[in-house]
């Protein structure tokens, strides 16, 4: 009998929500960044207003730089948990339809981290502009011009973080390999951007935590004056890693 989406869609919830790490990450994702974000506040709140121009919504959302992280190992465990387990070799049983199945931890994935990205967006722009409007110092409001569009802006960019890390985890079967990627492609891949030749420097206005982390400014970036459709890179770059990992996943033995 063929187990439909829907109901393979309902089993990948249930797994996710069962499990303990999924609760322990989402504690850690809203602890570490509303953590972050009170305290770049107060310190950006002393410094003002700095060399650079005042951009309190960016400010206040930089907590996304550690979160992209603690969201990508959730994105991780949606499929390298079953692979650490063996217990992908019951849920092919059941659902022996690779792609269905695979498609089902995708929208389980993309559901939570849209979530609790947008949560813990909009959660700390109020809270990062209630801490400056405590040391008396400008503040944004979400009704001002581009502020709306940045908050949750942040929460897609997490979101498609998310889906990197599943598209990882599918492909490396392995949580260390594929966290050890990711680490590379947010943090030493931007790091290092410098050493690129020129002919690579187009594809860092569609890498994450460069080009598309433009989105979570409201303050014109001269280097980066096209924020949505950086993002929208980033999020066709995704889906290009996410392709290969339903192919990867269809082809080859558990």
């Amino acid at each position: 009998m063929s187990v439909s989406f829907a109901h393979s869609v309902r089993a990948e919830w249930i797994k996710v929500r069962s499990l303990r790490s999924t609760w322990y990450t989402l504690a850690c994702l809203f602890a570490v960044g509303l953590g972050i974000t009170a305290l770049a506040m107060n310190a950006a709140a002393r410094q003002y207003p700095g060399d650079d121009p005042w951009d309190p919504t960016g400010r206040s959302l930089t907590s996304y730089i550690v979160a992209q992280l603690i969201v990508g190992v959730l994105g991780i465990l949606v499929v390298t948990s079953e692979h650490a387990t063996g217990l992908i070799r019951t849920s092919l049983t059941a659902t022996p339809r690779r792609h269905r199945l695979l498609a089902a931890k995708v929208v389980v994935a993309v559901a939570v981290a849209v979530v609790a990205g947008q949560v813990l967006m909009f959660t700390a722009f109020f809270l990062g502009q209630a801490v400056l409007a405590a040391h008396g110092v400008p503040h944004a409001r979400i009704g001002d011009p581009g502020v709306l569009s940045a908050v949750a802006g942040g929460g897609l960019y997490l979101a498609a973080i998310a889906l990197l890390a599943v598209g990882l985890g599918t492909i490396m079967r392995a949580t260390a390999g594929a966290l050890a990627t990711l680490v590379g492609i947010v943090f030493l891949v931007p790091g290092f951007a410098g050493l690129f030749p020129a002919w690579l420097h187009g594809l860092l206005f569609y890498w994450p935590t460069l080009g598309a982390a433009a989105v979570f400014k409201t303050a014109p970036d001269p280097d980066f004056p096209h924020p949505w459709l950086n993002l929208a890179g980033m999020c066709a770059g995704v889906a290009a890693v996410l392709a290969v990992a339903f192919v990867v996943f269809r082809r080859r033995d558990v």
